[in-house]
């Protein structure tokens, strides 16, 4: 059996779905619905049932077996993923212990454990973006969260049994449910179909012109690409950076979403909001030198191949979608 948190997410529901196309339908769902539509996201897919974070919480504590089978594999990437949650209380408990909670359960099992860390982790990336950095220093309690935790499956000694995967900027289908916290793929591509033109933030440093601020974006297939390589590869652990080991400019995006619907770039600059600025990652990219040489043969989508995939396969077509997310 493999347990699956975050199953219903965005990322969590993409990899769901890969996992039904490899002929895994013993998947146990960690996740709530709630008032949204992240139902959507489970229609069509295959699993033996959905049960929350508290409930499953309280089948860890009890130390019971669970009635299901044996748990081969976890792959935990439930969490909250808001950079801006000010809840310092909610992010240390909902990210650092229920994600210890969630890997003691696994080395208890003797299960295949492979979790999301974030890119968040790197901070302003004065320090470099080597996954064996110890002292990085944040800009926010999310990214904190997630360092602690990967710090902590060092110091238990779980590193060599389980893989970290340092996510860089994920977009893709099946993230309409995630609001302001969504792509700014999926953010564009309304932006275009309602005003006709894309707002960006304009640069609040000195180094980088208006929309060349640089991020690593990496299409959610391909992340689900190299989940599934580990799920089927447990000779292979580590923490590792899953980018594209290339930055590209939000105008270049911007741009790519133009494209992708056949109209000229409109991009419109809008002044970034204070309480963001003190935050804001003006520049990351992978290093990919680790994971490549674990998987040498890895192919990543181009920017603009990845977003003309999700704008015309996913964003330009209603629900349900017919096209695999895999």
């Amino acid at each position: 059996m493999i347990i699956l948190t975050g199953g219903a997410g965005f990322i969590g529901s993409c990899v769901l779905d890969a996992l039904n196309r490899a002929g895994h339908t013993d998947v146990l769902i960690v996740d709530s619905l709630r008032s949204g539509e992240k139902w959507k996201n489970l229609v069509g897919r295959s699993y033996i049932d959905l049960v929350s974070k508290e409930e499953f919480r309280a089948i860890m504590a009890s130390g019971d077996q669970l009635d299901l089978g044996t748990v081969d594999t976890v792959i935990h990437l439930g969490a909250c993923s808001a950079t801006t949650e000010r809840d310092a209380d909610y992010l240390y408990d909902n990210n650092f212990q229920f994600s210890c909670d969630v890997a003691e359960f696994a080395a208890d099992h003797q299960a295949r454990f492979i979790y999301a860390s974030s890119a968040a982790t790197y901070g302003d990336g004065s320090m470099g973006y080597n996954e064996s950095e110890r002292h990085l220093r944040p800009l926010n309690m999310y990214g904190y969260s997630k360092h602690l935790f990967d710090l902590w499956m060092d110091d238990q000694g779980l590193r060599d049994s389980a893989v970290g995967l340092k996510l860089f900027n994920v977009f893709g289908p099946h993230e309409y449910h995630k609001g302001d916290q969504a792509s700014m793929v999926f953010k564009a591509y309304h932006q275009m179909m309602t005003s006709g033109t894309v707002r960006l933030f304009a640069s609040r440093h000195p180094d980088y012109v208006d929309g060349g601020q640089l991020r690593d974006f990496i299409y959610v297939k391909d992340v689900v690409r190299v989940i599934m390589q580990f799920v089927h590869r447990p000779d292979i652990n580590g923490l590792f950076n899953l980018g594209t080991g290339t930055a590209r400019s939000w105008n270049d995006l911007a741009t790519a979403v133009c494209t992708a619907l056949g109209k000229p770039p409109s991009i419109t600059y809008i002044p970034m909001p204070d309480h963001l600025a003190g935050q804001y990652q003006n520049f990351t990219q992978a290093d990919m030198t680790l994971l490549r040489s674990e998987l040498p043969d890895l192919e990543l989508t181009p920017l603009e191949d990845a977003v003309a995939d999700y704008v015309n396969g996913y964003l330009h077509t209603p629900w349900p979608y017919l096209e695999t997310t895999t």
